[in-house]
């Protein structure tokens, strides 16, 4: 069954985007491929996900009545840990596996981007075609239905921080809810049906034997915990994704918040921050977010150095979480406070760009 949608979104896309120029032989070089970054940041990451999950589980079998006084805070810890990694797990790994740019090889990200979308519940189909509309109607309200503008959020309601620093049982049960209905063919919303259209019979099959392979595969898999006596790995891997998102939210949210739709900038309508390792290294430097969309082949351990190359262009970078969500902050104040107040980030005068060589990704 398939609901109606109530939008219709366009899709002869023609839109002229600015890009900051570049040497030519730079972006070639910053194009290049590194099968050995892409296994360290993959292996890494899965790596620290399953050893917070086991440092859990250990944890959590170390418990006693002469002891829990002080090791159910370290459970609770050591959860925390695990699942601070879990939001990451999902469509932000799986988002530069779909660009094909981790691993010199298509079937490698092919490969990794299936892990990834199976351990998160994440539906990587409705994904890899929802993502490549964004990036080329970014913001366009009458192509792009994945980031709408302006973006709202709440910092007040007490289930919001229930996901962000523990566990949000009734966005789980959506998300499951979702799941089942994709594995009944059932597909609602606009954008939805706009990128798995009812008549591409193909995709939508390959839509719902995905979702009945989630079900199914997390089921048993779940089964198999409980019947052995490892129950708790329900916890730390079935639903190791579901809970403590506040580090995802911090840092995804910013991407295009407060931004301006409807403009062929993505100066405009991205927004870049700097941070330290250990954030960039859980975000796949999507921090870098105006160079992503700017050179989207670029991969994301030379986002860095895209930055240097093409900084004289773009509009300055706040440093660190703390400050960018300073900015954030102030500027839904500014919505809040005045409804048509429309922020325009600074960008250099063309005159004051220095002359070199436009090349197109």
């Amino acid at each position: 069954m398939t609901t109606q949608s109530n939008q219709t979104f366009q899709t002869d896309i023609a839109i002229s985007w600015y890009r900051s120029p570049i040497d030519a032989k730079v972006l070639a070089e910053l194009l290049k491929r590194n099968d050995l970054r892409g296994w360290v940041q993959t292996i890494s990451h899965l790596g620290l996900f399953f050893a917070t999950g086991a440092l859990s589980y250990l944890a959590f079998g170390n418990i006693n009545p002469a002891n829990w006084y002080w090791s159910t805070p370290l459970l609770l810890l050591a959860l925390f840990i695990h699942g601070t990694i879990g939001p990451f797990m999902g469509l932000i790994a799986i988002h530069e596996l779909q660009h094909h740019t981790v691993f010199n090889s298509r079937a490698l990200n092919g490969f990794f981007e299936k892990v990834y979308a199976y351990i998160s519940w994440s539906d990587y189909l409705w994904y890899q075609a929802s993502h490549a509309i964004h990036h080329q109607g970014t913001c366009h309200a009458e192509y792009d239905g994945e980031v709408r503008l302006p973006i709202r959020f709440s910092i007040r309601r007490w289930r919001v921080w229930l996901g962000w620093v523990a566990w949000n049982p009734s966005a789980t049960w959506q998300r499951l809810t979702l799941v089942w209905h994709h594995a009944n063919g059932r597909i609602r919303g606009d954008w939805y049906n706009h990128v798995l259209p009812h008549y591409n019979l193909s995709l939508r099959r390959k839509h719902r034997n995905w979702a009945r392979l989630l079900l199914i595969g997390h089921s048993l898999t779940a089964l198999v915990f409980v019947f052995t006596g490892h129950w708790f790995l329900i916890i730390v891997f079935t639903f190791g994704t579901f809970y403590c998102a506040w580090l995802g939210f911090l840092c995804g949210l910013p991407q295009h918040y407060g931004l301006n739709q409807n403009t062929p900038d993505f100066r405009q309508n991205s927004r870049t921050f700097t941070c330290s390792w250990l954030p960039a290294f859980y975000y796949w430097n999507m921090q870098y977010h105006i160079e992503h969309h700017m050179f989207p082949a670029v991969p994301f351990y030379n986002l860095a150095k895209l930055r240097r190359a093409i900084e004289y262009d773009l509009p300055p970078a706040t440093h660190g979480l703390l400050a960018t969500w300073r900015e954030i902050l102030a500027l839904r104040r500014n919505f809040l406070a005045e409804g048509d107040y429309r922020f325009v980030p600074e960008v250099p005068l063309p005159n004051n760009v220095a002359e070199t060589t436009f090349v197109s990704p």
